[in-house]
Protein backbone atom coordinates (compact mmCIF):
# COMPACT_ATOMS: atom_id res chain seq x y z
CA UNK A 1 0.00 0.00 0.00
CA UNK A 2 0.92 3.64 -0.36
CA UNK A 3 1.94 4.95 3.06
CA UNK A 4 -0.70 7.12 4.68
CA UNK A 5 -0.20 8.12 8.29
CA UNK A 6 -3.00 9.82 10.19
CA UNK A 7 -2.76 11.79 13.39
CA UNK A 8 -4.65 14.37 15.39
CA UNK A 9 -7.54 12.37 16.74
CA UNK A 10 -8.62 12.58 20.33
CA UNK A 11 -11.34 13.50 22.75
CA UNK A 12 -13.09 16.83 22.45
CA UNK A 13 -16.25 18.35 23.86
CA UNK A 14 -19.20 19.17 21.65
CA UNK A 15 -18.68 22.49 19.94
CA UNK A 16 -14.95 22.11 19.98
CA UNK A 17 -12.47 21.75 17.16
CA UNK A 18 -9.89 19.25 16.05
CA UNK A 19 -7.52 19.05 13.12
CA UNK A 20 -6.57 15.73 11.61
CA UNK A 21 -3.45 15.26 9.54
CA UNK A 22 -2.59 12.68 6.93
CA UNK A 23 0.99 12.46 5.76
CA UNK A 24 1.24 10.84 2.35
CA UNK A 25 4.00 9.76 0.03
CA UNK A 26 4.92 12.05 -2.82
CA UNK A 27 3.39 9.68 -5.30
CA UNK A 28 0.15 9.50 -3.38
CA UNK A 29 0.00 13.22 -2.85
CA UNK A 30 0.53 14.17 -6.47
CA UNK A 31 -1.21 11.30 -8.26
CA UNK A 32 -4.36 10.39 -6.39
CA UNK A 33 -7.44 11.93 -4.96
CA UNK A 34 -6.99 12.24 -1.21
CA UNK A 35 -10.03 11.77 0.95
CA UNK A 36 -11.31 11.49 4.47
CA UNK A 37 -13.80 8.85 5.51
CA UNK A 38 -15.16 7.99 8.91
CA UNK A 39 -16.70 4.95 10.50
CA UNK A 40 -18.88 5.37 13.58
CA UNK A 41 -19.21 2.38 15.89
CA UNK A 42 -21.45 -0.25 14.33
CA UNK A 43 -21.89 1.67 11.09
CA UNK A 44 -20.45 1.56 7.60
CA UNK A 45 -17.63 3.75 6.50
CA UNK A 46 -18.88 7.04 5.10
CA UNK A 47 -17.41 9.78 2.99
CA UNK A 48 -16.40 13.01 4.68
CA UNK A 49 -14.33 15.08 2.26
CA UNK A 50 -11.85 14.84 -0.57
CA UNK A 51 -9.40 16.89 -2.58
CA UNK A 52 -8.35 16.31 -6.19
CA UNK A 53 -4.77 15.32 -7.06
CA UNK A 54 -3.89 18.84 -8.19
CA UNK A 55 -5.68 20.42 -5.26
CA UNK A 56 -7.99 22.49 -7.43
CA UNK A 57 -11.20 20.78 -6.42
CA UNK A 58 -12.56 19.89 -3.02
CA UNK A 59 -15.76 18.20 -1.98
CA UNK A 60 -17.30 18.00 1.44
CA UNK A 61 -20.14 15.76 2.51
CA UNK A 62 -23.41 17.50 3.22
CA UNK A 63 -23.39 16.14 6.74
CA UNK A 64 -20.28 18.14 7.62
CA UNK A 65 -20.49 21.02 5.16
CA UNK A 66 -19.90 24.33 6.86
CA UNK A 67 -18.11 22.67 9.75
CA UNK A 68 -15.30 20.62 8.20
CA UNK A 69 -12.67 21.86 5.78
CA UNK A 70 -10.10 19.97 3.74
CA UNK A 71 -6.74 21.53 2.99
CA UNK A 72 -3.27 20.48 1.99
CA UNK A 73 0.35 21.42 2.47
CA UNK A 74 2.38 20.64 -0.61
CA UNK A 75 5.72 21.04 1.11
CA UNK A 76 4.80 18.58 3.84
CA UNK A 77 2.83 16.31 1.50
CA UNK A 78 0.06 16.37 4.02
CA UNK A 79 -3.68 16.82 3.90
CA UNK A 80 -5.75 18.09 6.77
CA UNK A 81 -9.27 17.87 8.00
CA UNK A 82 -10.20 20.87 10.09
CA UNK A 83 -13.20 19.90 12.17
CA UNK A 84 -15.15 22.67 13.84
CA UNK A 85 -18.39 22.75 15.79
CA UNK A 86 -18.02 19.09 16.54
CA UNK A 87 -21.06 17.08 17.52
CA UNK A 88 -21.35 13.73 19.31
CA UNK A 89 -22.52 12.26 15.99
CA UNK A 90 -19.08 13.03 14.61
CA UNK A 91 -17.61 10.38 16.88
CA UNK A 92 -15.93 7.83 14.66
CA UNK A 93 -12.67 6.42 13.48
CA UNK A 94 -11.46 8.75 10.77
CA UNK A 95 -9.48 7.37 7.86
CA UNK A 96 -7.34 8.99 5.26
CA UNK A 97 -7.54 7.39 1.83
CA UNK A 98 -6.10 7.75 -1.65
CA UNK A 99 -7.72 6.66 -4.88
CA UNK A 100 -10.28 7.78 -7.40
CA UNK A 101 -12.50 10.85 -7.35
CA UNK A 102 -15.44 9.37 -5.53
CA UNK A 103 -17.46 9.43 -2.36
CA UNK A 104 -17.53 5.62 -2.29
CA UNK A 105 -15.01 3.86 -0.10
CA UNK A 106 -14.49 0.96 -2.49
CA UNK A 107 -13.04 3.35 -5.09
CA UNK A 108 -10.08 4.10 -2.85
CA UNK A 109 -7.09 1.83 -3.07
CA UNK A 110 -5.01 3.02 -0.15
CA UNK A 111 -5.92 3.63 3.44
CA UNK A 112 -4.36 4.86 6.59
CA UNK A 113 -4.71 3.08 9.90
CA UNK A 114 -7.37 5.43 11.20
CA UNK A 115 -7.50 7.83 14.10
CA UNK A 116 -10.19 7.93 16.75
CA UNK A 117 -12.26 11.06 17.22
CA UNK A 118 -14.57 11.11 20.21
CA UNK A 119 -16.92 14.02 20.83
CA UNK A 120 -18.53 14.21 24.24
CA UNK A 121 -21.73 16.04 25.01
Amino acid sequence: QVPLVESGGGLVQAGGSLRLSCAASGRTFSTFTKAWFRQPPGKEREFVARVSPNGETVRVADSVKGRFTVSRDNAKKTIYLQMNSLKPDDTAVYYCAAGSWSSVAKEYNYWGQGTQVTVSS
